[in-house]
């Protein structure tokens, strides 16, 4: 099964600027886990890198991401550009 979506990040910046983009990880496993009802989430390092390019307090508001679920119930993440 492959989806993709706009997470939106915006509840993330009301956190406290030092851990902003770990919280926003956190937060794309989530829904990811709840949208996709997967077992396990992996995130790739396009997806990550993207997160923490601005830094741990400049977050982005929302972020595309293209999941795809196997038959294990792994979700893998990717960027969308």
């Amino acid at each position: 099964m492959e989806r993709t979506y706009t997470i939106p990040l915006r509840d993330v910046k009301k956190v406290p600027r030092t851990i902003r983009a770990s919280k926003a990880i956190r937060s794309v496993q989530e829904f990811l886990t709840k949208h996709m009802k997967a077992d396990e989430v992996k995130i790739d390092a396009s997806l990550n890198e993207k997160i923490w390019e601005r830094g741990i307090q400049k977050i982005p508001s929302k972020i595309k991401v293209k999941a795809v679920k196997d038959d294990d119930g792994v979700v893998e993440a990717t960027l969308v550009e």
